[in-house]
């Protein structure tokens, strides 16, 4: 048969119903026209509170560096790994560091005046500028050989179940918080299916497996496979979701307090249900762009399956000379790298549809934090580290940037995707263009 140009005409011809398009993003030999071309991903990790600089930054610079304690679980990928020490958060204004830090993490830009008191500073209140992941995520929409499903994908873990300048990191614009789904029910829905009720959950497969047959007639052997691989990921996601639904509902309405998690003990459990469904969105095409959002500033997540019991933004306001809050607060970002590299770990091991190499060549992951340290507040020397392929950076290396101001790198972001703004956020910060990472 002649390969269709569009999905629609695609659906169309086969007579396939709308509960298929899922299924149908990532398969090269359709020959759609976003298929068109090396893909290339962002997704953005966030763990709050700042680091512990001791642990976390190597202490030599160039492609000879020694991974610290806290960076070990990404140890077999510190050749793809690009670190980026002193780079600096200059946005000030409005609102305490923890709000600035997370307002204007991705935005680059300064807290518009508000009601959101905060520490001992001004109040304040959204961001006054789009995030970079939506910048670029707009750039690619616009293209239609780069254009996906949803353009970007907002995870989360355990974030409040409140609006707040402490729970958003992502903007559409101007006062547009987007927040992060860290809901799997919701999650799984609005990748798979709309379901009237989560207590109702029904198999979204057993309605299209005609569909899926007159599909895998007109697609090559691999896009079979990778048909197969979605087609079972859904289904025994729909089996976790359903034993879950069974077992435990707490965190379908979280009851919460400013700054004090009541219950978080299932952390572990929705981190890795949220990493599967990222993961295969990547895989199915679904996005390119996506963020994911343990916590948030001021986060107090308690991480019992650590052996810890205080809150990780109590334990942040410890003095240095605490070794024992050293030794918990290193734990706790071991436990966040330790999620990413399980994550990195996937995509280096499944092989790109449709193109060379394997998923994380095509992929760039950048791990970062709304603040440099947690007991000082500072926005210097926030935590950037790159690890993947899919920008063309020089990867490898350890860097100190010097006080570069984060704005340029939010922008050699976007150069990195074809997208050659000239400033971005404040400009500023950003009126040197983008760093030189190649």
């Amino acid at each position: 048969m002649t390969r269709s140009q569009t999905r629609r005409e695609f659906i169309r011809h086969l007579g396939l119903g709308a509960a298929a398009i899922p299924f149908l993003g990532n398969l090269p030999s359709l020959g759609f026209e976003n298929s068109a071309g090396s893909k290339q991903r962002l997704v953005i990790f966030f763990s709050p509170d700042g680091t512990i600089p001791g642990n976390f930054w190597p202490d030599e610079q160039g492609d000879q560096f020694k991974l610290k304690k806290i960076m070990q679980p990404l140890a077999p990928w510190q050749d793809r790994m690009l670190i980026l020490n002193e780079v600096n958060d200059k946005i000030r204004g409005d609102g305490d560091s923890h709000m600035r830090g997370m307002g204007c993490l991705l935005t680059g830009t300064e807290l518009f005046p508000g009601n959101i008191q905060g520490g001992s500073h001004t109040p304040a209140g959204w961001a006054s500028g789009l995030s970079i992941d939506q910048e670029i995520k707009q750039f690619l929409q616009k293209r239609t050989a780069t254009q996906t499903r949803f353009g970007s994908l907002e995870f989360g873990v355990m974030v409040p179940n409140r609006a707040d300048t402490w729970t958003r990191m992502v903007y559409a614009g101007p006062n547009k918080p987007i927040a992060p789904l860290d809901d799997p029910y919701q999650m799984y829905a609005k990748l798979y299916g709309q379901m009237k009720d989560r207590e109702d959950l029904v198999s979204i497969l057993d309605d299209l497996q005609e569909d899926l047959k007159k599909v895998r007639a007109v697609v090559s052997k691999e896009d079979r496979e990778l048909l197969d691989e979605q087609a079972t990921f859904v289904r025994e996601m729909e089996k976790e979701l359903s034993q879950k639904k069974q077992t435990d509902t707490s965190h379908a309405a979280p009851k919460l307090e400013p700054g004090l998690r009541e219950k978080n003990d299932n952390m572990p459990k929705f981190s890795k249900m949220q990493l599967d469904m990222l993961f295969n969105s990547l895989q199915a095409d679904f996005t390119r762009i996506a963020t994911f959002q343990f916590t948030n500033s001021v986060g107090n997540a308690k991480m019992s399956w650590l052996g810890i019991n205080e809150g990780q933004h109590s334990l942040s306001h410890e003095p240095d000379d605490n070794k024992e809050a050293v030794e918990k607060l290193t734990k706790i970002n071991f436990w966040y790298a330790e999620q990413i590299a399980s994550f990195v770990k996937r995509l280096d091991e499944t092989p790109e549809p449709g193109d060379s190499g394997s998923m994380l060549d095509h992929t760039t992951i950048l791990w970062t934090n709304e603040l440099g340290k947690g007991n000082s507040h500072t926005l210097n020397n926030i935590p950037f580290v790159m690890i993947g392929g899919g920008l063309g950076f020089k990867m490898g290396r350890s860097l100190k940037m010097k006080g570069e101001p984060h704005n340029r790198l939010l922008l050699s972001l976007a150069h990195g995707f074809g997208h050659h703004l000239e400033r971005f956020g404040n400009p500023d910060y950003s009126e040197k263009g983008p760093l030189n990472l190649s």
